[in-house]
């Protein structure tokens, strides 16, 4: 799952789940969502604003808790940290972000965070599209955003963590309570950039940051 199951309820917590569920989460906790605010503010050093970008069709039913509170925390905290100021742009539809990420660019010195939902998931190109149309220096959770141009990815390595999960299958087939599992979470992030996009925006990406990813999209 993408979201904490500690904050959802699902689990008593990661260590010992209890009752009758574990499995893989990518996130528990969303503290590594402060590593976009920082990658954004070294690729990019002119910036002074952040926007998150937040799909509004994800909201949680009533009386339940949202998962995205984690991460616009971490994200927020960062940004304050850095001295940047954070901008929450809520959207429904991609094309609804227009005129808010003209805003936010109106001096070239805006960035952008996506965090992947299934909603943007599907309108991946859309979105990045409307990034580089507002040359915005954007970072995204998700390695799909890469596949249609996006600037750069830092989250993850999920292939990883899906061929962990088959371990756990297997001990519950052999009688394992899932309850005594400790819910698995990521141990390898990855950080992809996209020179191309790089230099369509005009940035010239730090050598020390290259040399830090783990893909060179050229």
């Amino acid at each position: 799952m993408g979201g904490d199951p500690v904050h959802l309820g699902i689990v008593s917590s990661v260590a010992r789940p209890g009752g009758n569920v574990t499995g893989s989460s990518w996130v528990t906790g969303g503290e590594f969502a402060g590593k976009w605010v920082e990658l954004l503010k070294e690729a990019a050093p002119r910036i002074v604003r952040v926007g998150y970008l937040m799909d509004m069709r994800s909201r949680p039913a009533p009386g339940m808790p949202d998962e995205r509170v984690p991460f616009l925390a971490a994200a927020r905290a960062a940004a304050g940290a850095a001295g940047l100021t954070f901008q929450i742009l809520e959207v429904r539809e991609p094309r609804e972000a227009d005129s808010d990420l003209a805003r936010l660019n109106k001096d070239r010195r805006g960035a952008l965070i996506v965090v992947g939902s299934l909603f943007f998931m599907a309108r991946a190109g859309d979105i990045v599209n409307l990034a580089a149309k507002h040359q915005l220096p954007a970072i995204y959770s998700l390695r799909v955003f890469m596949d249609v141009g996006g600037l750069m990815f830092y989250g993850p390595n999920l292939a990883d963590l899906w061929g962990r999960a088959a371990i756990y299958v297997d001990k519950i087939l052999k009688g394992a309570r899932p309850g005594d599992l400790p819910v698995e979470q990521p141990t390898t992030f990855d950080l992809v950039i996209n020179l191309k996009s790089a230099k369509a925006l005009r940035l010239i990406v730090p050598e020390m940051l290259l040399q830090r990813a783990n893909e060179v999209i050229q």
